[in-house]
Formats: C-alpha cells, sequence, structure tokens
C-alpha cells in the first residue's frame, strides 16, 4: 500500500495546511520495471577485501576483535523450550523472511506458546485493538518470560498503561505533520529532511514516538510519493542531510531501497544519507540478506546508520554481526537509546550498555528523554533523573562512550540537557564544580 497526500484543508484564511502520511487506496505499480538486482555471494572478509572495502589487515583486525570480546550477554540463552520454532542455529532461523512471516502479532499467540497467562491475554488485546502488536521470534527469545518486569519484555509486550490519557502529552508531540510541506516529508530544521519511508517495523516498540502510525495495516510510501519528496530535496540547496526513517527503512525491498539511495546520491548538495533503524537489535538477520549488502555497500559514500539498542542484552552474537556487516562495508554506525523507565533508568544498565556497544566499534551518540507521546507516560522519566544519570557515568567511561542527553521539543528542537559546570566569581576566578569530585576555583583569563 503506498502513502499519497490528500488535498490540503483550506484554513479560515484560504491558505492550506501541510498534511502527512495519508495512505492510498491498493494500485499496482511501474516498479516491476526495475531491474531486478543479482543475488550476490555471501558477504565474506575476502569479498570486503576484493572490493577495496577495508585492508586486509584492518578486515582481519576487526573480525578477531568481535570473537574476542563478544560475550553472550545474561538472558541470551532464556528461549522457552516450548516455542516451537527451529534451533538458532538453523538456516530458517537466520532467514529474515522466516523471522517476518512467524512474527507474533497476537496476544492469544503468547498464551499458546506458554508464554502469558490467557487471562493476561484476553486483557491485552483491548490494547492491541487500538495499538498493534509484532514481535519476531528472534526478539521474543531474548526475553525472560518468567520476569513480568523484564525489560526486553516491557519494550515490546502492548500494557494497559498505553490506554491512560494524560493530557500533558500528543500524538504528534515533534509537530511533524505541522512541518510536512509534502507527503513522507518532514522539514524541521533548514539543514535537514526526514523522509518517512514506511510504516512498518518487524517489532512496533511500545515507545515508539509515531505511535499514532502503528494503528491500521502498516503501508509503505509509493514511488511517485518518494519520487516528490526526492524532488523537494534537488530544489533545496540548503538541505545537505537526509535521514531515512519509518517505520523501518532497511524493511523496504532491496530494489526500492537502492533507487531511493541512488537517486538521494545523485543531489551534489546532499552530503550525508542516514538511515534509522532498530533492524540491528530487533532482526539483526535482515544485514544477513546478499542482496541488500549489495544494495548498502554500492552507497556507502554518503551512507551512516542509527541504531536504537536500549539494553545490553540487545547486544547479542546475532546482533553483532549485523554491526560488523555495516563496519566492514565503511558505513559508520551511530546509536540512539530512549531513556525509558523500568528498562534502561538505571546507572549500572546504561554503563553495561554503552561500554558493549564500544566494543563493537558503534558511537553512544545520544540518550534520548522519551517523547511526550500519547500512551508512552509510563515510560518517561524525569528530566532531572536523565541528568543524574549522565552525570554519574562521568568517571566510570571515557567521553567517546557518553552519549548526549537530549530532549527533543515540539518549538525548540533538540536539545542538550547539561548542568552548569562553571559559576562566575567577581575575583578574576572562576568556579568549577563536578558532582563526583567537588569545587575548585580556577583563574580565569580576560574577557
Amino acid at each position: 500500500m503506498g502513502l499519497a497526500a490528500k488535498r490540503p484543508a483550506r484554513s479560515s484564511n484560504g491558505s492550506s495546511s501541510p498534511r502527512c502520511f495519508v495512505p492510498r487506496k491498493n494500485r499496482r505499480t511501474s516498479q516491476s520495471k526495475s531491474p531486478r538486482l543479482k543475488v550476490m555471494q555471501p558477504l565474506t572478509t575476502e569479498v570486503v577485501r576484493a572490493q577495496g572495502i577495508v585492508t586486509e589487515r584492518r578486515a582481519a583486525a576487526l573480525s578477531a576483535q568481535r570473537r574476542a570480546d563478544r560475550q553472550d550477554p545474561p538472558g541470551s540463552d532464556c528461549r522457552s523450550g516450548r516455542i516451537p520454532w527451529p534451533p538458532q542455529a538453523s538456516p530458517e532461523w537466520s532467514d529474515w523472511r522466516w523471522q517476518l512471516r512467524h512474527a507474533v502479532t497476537r496476544p492469544s499467540q503468547l498464551a499458546e506458546l506458554g508464554l502469558i497467562s490467557r487471562d493476561e491475554a484476553e486483557e491485552l488485546e483491548t490494547v492491541v485493538r487500538t495499538y498493534p502488536m509484532r514481535i519476531t521470534p528472534y526478539y521474543l527469545s531474548l526475553i525472560d518470560w518468567g520476569d513480568p518486569s523484564d525489560p526486553l519484555r516491557r519494550q515490546a509486550l502492548p500494557s494497559r498503561d498505553e490506554l491512560r490519557i494524560d493530557a500533558r502529552l500528543q500524538e504528534d508531540p515533534l509537530e511533524e505533520e505541522l512541518h510536512s510541506p509534502l507527503a513522507a516529508l518532514v522539514h524541521r530544521y533548514p539543514d535537514r529532511v526526514l523522509i518517512l519511508t514506511n510504516t512498518f517495523c518487524p517489532v512496533l516498540c511500545r515507545h515508539c514516538t509515531r505511535k499514532r502510525l502503528m494503528r491500521g495495516k502498516p503501508f509503505y510510501a509509493d514511488r511517485q510519493t518518494l519520487s516528490a519528496a526526492i524532488s523537494y530535496v534537488a530544489r533545496n540547496p540548503r538541505v545537505h542531510d537526509v535521514l531515512l526513517s519509518g517505520g523501518n527503512p532497511l524493511c523496504l525491498s532491496a530494489r526500492r531501497l537502492d533507487w531511493l539511495l541512488a537517486s538521494l546520491s545523485a543531489i551534489p548538495h546532499v552530503e550525508v544519507i542516514r538511515i534509522g533503524s532498530r533492524e540491528p537489535a530487533v532482526l539483526p538477520q535482515r544485514l544477513f540478506d546478499p542482496n541488500l549488502r549489495e544494495v548498502l555497500a554500492r552507497h556507502r559514500r554518503k551512507l551512516w546508520v542509527n541504531t536504537q539498542f536500549n539494553h545490553p542484552r540487545e547486544l547479542t552474537d546475532a546482533a553483532a554481526e549485523a554491526i560488523e556487516t555495516l563496519l566492514l562495508l565503511g558505513i559508520p554506525v551511530n546509536n540512539q537509546t530512549v531513556l525509558l523507565r523500568g528498562v534502561n533508568d538505571d546507572v549500572e544498565v546504561l554503563y553495561q550498555l554503552f561500554r558493549g556497544l564500544l566494543r563493537l566499534k558503534v558511537r553512544p551518540y545520544y540518550l534520548l528523554h522519551a517523547d511526550a507521546t500519547q500512551g508512552t507516560a509510563h515510560f518517561r522519566t524525569s528530566v532531572f533523573r536523565g541528568m543524574e544519570l549522565v552525570e554519574s557515568l562521568r568517571g566510570q567511561l571515557s567521553g567517546l562512550g557518553i552519549p548526549l542527553y537530549i530532549v527533543d521539543s515540539p518549538k525548540l528542537g533538540k536539545l542538550p540537557i547539561v548542568p552548569t559546570y562553571a559559576r562566575p566569581c567577581d575575583d578574576g576566578y572562576v568556579e568549577l564544580h563536578k558532582p563526583s569530585r567537588g569545587t575548585i576555583r580556577y583563574p580565569d583569563g580576560a574577557p
């Protein structure tokens, strides 16, 4: 199903207001005329070296370091023996299409598998009618089903708390629709745009900022809609950075993603193309697809990937392999963790997460305060709690492992939340304060 814009509604003064993400009726597109991608051989170190992506020494060093550093996180072996799925070492388990075909979409399925009670399943059905669910077998296998408060369970399993209305929260907390000059495109900053490629995700995270788009069947931006977004970028020379988001852009077909990346890469003033994807955390098998790897390798010159790992138990061997695939292709990887109550609002959890990301050569880029999205109040912490957590990490982790703590606001955009370390004095000194080490007087320079 594609995306297209309705005719803009007229306001009282005759102006038209932009609309974003309106589904269009099913229709056949011309994409069948596009050339089919050839199937590549699996990406090996030899293939990477042959393509000149990395040197032989670097490829060997990366592989050796991954093998040495990789550790099974706590809870990685908690897959219930009652789940009638093939062993994780089988070809079926490693097939991303198989994972999507067998994703759980109803609480009753979890009850049939013996993972939750039938009473709980019936209770959660009322939530799913408003906010659907989808959980891949892979992510189900990471959850400790014996712990009702398991942090991974909390991210993936519906909760009646989602139906609680909080008057302070909004359906569209970042006012994306207000900043959408055409369907599937958001332009909040002068030099950056966001293209919403689809509303499909392998796992529907319960804390999602675009929770409003979870309702109904998922749909994909059609070629006409994406072409209009590409033309908009081409007409705006101030736009240097394009973020592909959704949904999940890596759930596009390899052919559609190849065309989209090629079209954006051909625009001279576009210097950076970012893909925002939770795929490495919830469906790392997608990165094992040789067709997708071929597409990413072809467009790696401008490409970056932003992931979202929220808990150290998501840093599995499969996730590490997916990350390694991107790194061997020469694609930088940043991580944007969302601060979530009951998931990672703990110093030790964040320490293990950020340290684990550094081991995988992933930069902990942002710690995002949970957006003010309707249906997510139970996930949100105090802003001051977030400040305390980040400050507690200083001195335990190097600066490379400490992300910026960010609040994304509708009017002001992204704001780094930092404590004030310096206070002026009247005698040529400045007072410097660090919570973990105390306060000193420091000689100031000339104004």
